[in-house]
């Protein structure tokens, strides 16, 4: 034989409608974690940020501004990598695809006076893709 449950009344004055709630709402507070902000804003907010943004984008305009005499499978391969007061560095992802760039290193610093931009030394860099003491 089964049990029975107790049958339910509704006349009971405690019952209340709907589901209950088990714990108690938050007051409305102020978050203290800030809202997150894109980098870009980040970095140009800051004076010595924002001078490393600026010289990021320079780098890559670079690039970009070369992609005529690149062949295209070439451009793949390749990074803009840091510009600074001695020249701008390319980092090229092995070294046959450096080996190619280095020839054509007078092609590319050509293009970079003709399209307006400051005669400086171009580096050509592997860069590596494992990981520091594997």
């Amino acid at each position: 034989m089964a049990p029975t449950r107790p049958k339910k009344t509704a006349d009971k004055p405690h019952a209340t409608p709907g589901p209950r709630a088990f714990y108690a709402p938050l007051p409305n507070r102020q978050s203290v974690v800030p809202l997150a902000r894109p980098l870009g804003e980040s970095l140009a907010g800051d004076d010595s940020l924002a001078s490393l943004l600026a010289r990021v984008r320079a780098s890559q305009a670079r690039l970009d501004a070369l992609a005529e005499v690149l062949p295209g499978l070439l451009r793949q391969h390749l990074r803009a990598g840091p510009l600074d007061d001695e020249g701008w560095t390319i980092l090229a992802a092995n070294s046959a695809v450096a080996s190619k760039l280095r020839h054509l290193l007078p092609t590319l610093a050509e293009t970079l006076v003709a399209k307006g931009w400051q005669a400086t030394s171009i580096r050509v860099k592997v860069q590596s893709t494992q990981a520091p003491g594997r």
